[in-house]
């Protein structure tokens, strides 16, 4: 899988929980995105974006600004990029307005190698919300006021940085992959997880939906941290439309993490 050359910083050094928290979380992201960026997907996967190439500055931003303190308390972990966010962005659950507005992050961004027609990239001039992100990180806004005291003890991570699409420009989720694809990907993310809880060292990693909560109680085996979930807030859920906010935190009340 291939996209678009796009300018990127310079390499930070790879490993080092030692550095400075954003450094190391920059490590952990250009080598997730080199990684994942190396394999191939086979049909009905006929468009694979990756956020982490052509949205890397926002991205880049987004871990330089808000992931420069460790430890946080909480991680909460999403699935993989959705059409009108974070393939838009570059920001987990990257609905425009509040990663604009709320977050207070710009940048550039380019486009996959392959488009599909459907599924176009605009970065911060696209016109469409997506729904998961205002809900998330609505929520956070109306808790905690402003992104500063909702980041001195949270951070907010996509398991996945792939978005797939069939040809029809049908959303693809990782778990829908064929056997050999999905662990190669797997592999991948979960060192990246890995990482990421190396540096910011929370007390919860907290999945949003099931499979972040399966993938994170599978990669973090043996380590230090509890794993809990919420439901997740797309759509197409109809536990979410029914009033997701609050179940969410009533869900995090339940488990102690509020």
């Amino acid at each position: 899988m291939t996209t678009t050359p796009s300018t990127h910083a310079a390499p930070v050094a790879p490993g080092a929980t030692d550095a400075a928290p954003a450094a190391a979380l920059l490590a952990a992201a250009q080598r997730l995105r080199d990684a994942v960026g190396a394999l191939d997907f086979a049909p009905p996967v006929a468009y694979v974006y990756n956020p982490l190439d052509y949205a890397w500055e926002p991205h880049r931003a987004y871990l330089s600004r808000w992931g420069a303190t460790a430890p946080r308390r909480v991680v909460f972990l999403g699935m993989n990029p959705g059409p009108w966010g974070m393939a838009q962005v570059g920001v987990p659950f990257g609905e425009v307005s509040m990663v604009r507005d709320w977050l207070g992050l710009v940048g550039l961004v380019g486009a996959p190698a392959r488009l599909c027609p459907s599924k176009p990239v605009d970065g911060f001039g696209c016109r469409r919300s997506e729904v998961s992100g205002r809900r998330l990180w609505g929520l956070f806004a109306e808790r905690f006021g402003t992104a500063e005291a909702f980041f001195r003890e949270h951070f907010v991570a996509n398991y996945c940085p792939l978005m797939f699409l069939a040809a029809s420009g049908r959303n693809l989720t990782p778990d829908a992959l064929p056997a050999a694809e999905r662990v190669a990907l797997q592999r991948a993310c979960d060192e990246h997880l890995r990482s990421l809880v190396g540096i910011l060292r929370p007390a919860w990693v907290v999945g949003i939906g099931g499979f972040a909560f399966e993938r994170a109680r599978e990669a973090l085996r043996g380590h230090p941290v509890e794993v809990g979930r919420i439901l997740h807030p797309s759509p197409a859920s109809p536990a979410a439309n029914r009033g997701w906010a609050e179940a969410a935190g009533q869900q995090l009340a339940a488990l102690g993490v509020w």
